[in-house]
């Protein structure tokens, strides 16, 4: 299967295609295509009038599944590790993503959150995801891994309250979320794009509290749009959410108690 994929890979990378892409396109092609019909028609919407929830059966898509296949097509055929640009949205959520992922992937943090309220708040985490990327740097000297570098957005907030018009009173996990996703995804996607990475990505995936189905949707889509691949993930998996808060503790990580958003707050 490696063979497989790997020729298939040179055959898009000859097209013009980044390695990122044309390796989530042709696994999409021959592994995936199958799970992703069963995921659509695993689909229910709620039947109440004007509920717009999406309700899932057992047939929805493992996007943790998707990832191993990734990963394991890199191990058999890849002869150089392609890069990453990940968005983070906190050192403790890519703490263990880092750990995770940074074997396989050149990685570039990408710590773009508008959303955060306030100021204060957002320059208080974005120094501790420098010293989360410091530390496993350092580490990384004897062997752990490939260096990680970090990317600092602007700190644009009213880019957040102009997606969020409209959406203040939905309630947390719903369209103003969404939206929040988009903003930052497609930020990271243009971002990544520029920079011809192979892949982008989010840690968001990592909280209980985030619709990963929902995000992966959101990646999925702007892949297409900016011709740059989308690692899939559901980073809670394989128990990824306990050892965040392991990692967190080890290397005594400022955990906050909201995730962002004045209106998370309430």
């Amino acid at each position: 299967m490696g063979v497989k994929i790997f020729q298939g890979w040179k055959a898009l990378k000859g097209k013009g295609q980044s390695m990122g892409f044309a390796l989530s396109c042709f696994i999409e092609c021959h592994t995936g295509r199958r799970e992703a019909a069963r995921g659509e028609a695993g689909r229910q919407c709620c039947s109440r009038k004007g509920c717009r929830t999406e309700v899932w059966g057992m047939n929805q898509v493992n996007y943790q599944r998707e990832l191993d296949k990734i990963i394991d097509a890199l191990e058999r055929g890849m002869a150089e590790p392609p890069s990453l640009f990940l968005h983070s949205c906190c050192a403790p959520c890519s703490s263990y993503v880092l750990e995770y992922l940074r074997t396989y992937f050149r990685i570039t943090v990408f710590y773009f959150n508008p959303n955060i309220s306030l100021e204060e708040e957002y320059r208080k985490r974005v120094a501790e995801q420098k010293r989360l990327i410091a530390a496993y740097n350092e580490e990384g000297e004897t062997g752990s891994g490939f260096p990680i570098v970090v990317a600092e957005g602007d700190y644009e907030p009213e880019r957040f309250f102009e997606m969020a018009k409209g959406l203040e009173n939905c309630p947390e996990g719903g369209e103003r979320c969404f939206g929040c996703f988009e903003l930052r995804l497609r930020e990271t996607a243009a971002r990544g794009r520029e920079g011809c990475f192979d892949y982008f990505a989010t840690t968001l995936t990592i909280s209980p509290l985030k619709n990963a189905r929902k995000i992966n949707e959101i990646g999925k889509a702007l892949s297409q749009e900016y011709g740059i691949a989308w690692l899939p993930s559901d980073f809670k998996k394989k128990d990824g959410y306990k050892r965040s808060i392991e990692l967190s503790a080890r290397y005594g990580l400022y955990r906050q108690d909201y995730c962002g958003c004045t209106y998370s707050r309430r």
